[in-house]
């Protein structure tokens, strides 16, 4: 009741701002509207993943964890990377053989297990997620699937806030020439840039060799295109190793090092 009594004399102001922005106000209200309902269909999804891969897979098995994702993607196409996507990432795990890898971005632990699986005993993986629902259901998957806290972390947090903290995760000091393997981002595609830019300042991307996978999802690559262009402009320390219809993987290697990937 309070409510309405405040907001009656203010009724002719937002009717005149209203009325005056009429076009911005109803784009704001349509961009609003539609990021709640991203974010409530987003969360559903999460749930009910969460609850199917827990319920259907043998707790402590990696590989029965990833085979109870697949079955759930059956019938919810839209809930996770192509399998012609994953089966490169596991393709680019083998060959990098790296031991730090970050992962930016994460639905459910999904790419997580997949990452973890084909890391070195003394291997450490490093997830970034914003949505504190989406990580803490994501973290207990990955547990679920049998890997222990000392081989992973899950930062919730958005990347932007992370990466300058990544390196005392590491237990890395500042100038040393040690950094992540591999980093696969698979969040905001408008982050990519900005971020890869970050890790650079932070000098987290590992000098002797660094490759790193931007996944497009449903994504046009229009959207990517800015740290395309980035990676393609500096060609003397990015290249782009290949390009699929739903990833793109990039080398980063700093200059007079030297390392055969």
């Amino acid at each position: 009741m309070w409510l309405i009594v405040v907001s009656v004399p203010l009724l002719p102001a937002v009717l005149m701002v209203s009325g005056r922005f009429r076009v911005k106000v109803s784009s704001l209200c349509y961009r609003a509207l539609t990021w709640a309902l991203r974010l409530v269909r987003g969360r559903v999804c999460v749930r009910s993943t969460h609850a199917f891969v827990f319920s259907e897979c043998t707790h402590g098995k990696a590989d029965s964890v990833l085979e109870t994702f697949d079955l759930y993607a059956e019938t919810h196409p839209s809930f996770c990377i192509s399998p012609q996507t994953v089966e490169a990432v596991d393709g680019v795990m083998r060959r990098v053989r790296p031991s730090r890898v970050l992962e930016l971005g994460m639905h459910c632990g999904y790419t997580s297990v997949h990452l973890l699986r084909l890391l070195p005993p003394a291997g450490r993986l490093i997830t970034v997620e914003l949505d504190p629902l989406t990580a803490e259901l994501g973290e207990e998957i990955i547990l679920v699937a049998g890997f222990k806290h000392s081989q992973f972390q899950v930062l919730i947090s958005s990347s932007t806030e992370a990466i300058p903290t990544l390196r005392s995760c590491l237990d890395l000091d500042k100038g040393t020439s040690e950094g992540f393997d591999l980093v696969l981002m698979d969040h905001d595609p408008q982050q990519y840039l900005p971020d890869l830019l970050a890790l650079e300042r932070e000098e987290l991307l590992s000098p002797f060799g660094c490759s790193v996978l931007l996944i497009h999802r449903n994504q046009r690559t229009e959207q990517i295109r800015g740290v395309l262009d980035h990676i393609r402009a500096r060609v003397d320390c990015y290249c782009i190793k290949s390009e699929l219809q739903s990833m793109t993987e990039v080398f980063y290697q700093r200059e007079n090092t030297q390392i055969d990937r």
